[in-house]
């Protein structure tokens, strides 16, 4: 479902989509923090 809502989120912008990814990523606090380190973005004042 995290993937599915994911997905559907890039590909259409809808906000309904984002805050069910988010939903579903809160309730497996273990993926989120997975998904939160592989998505990381460096600061410009990092580099």
């Amino acid at each position: 479902m995290r993937d599915f809502s994911w997905k559907y989120f890039t590909m259409t912008g809808d906000v309904d989509a984002y805050l069910l990814y988010k939903e579903v990523a809160g309730s497996e606090p273990e993926l989120a923090a997975a998904f939160a380190n592989e998505e990381a973005v460096p600061d410009e004042e990092d580099e």
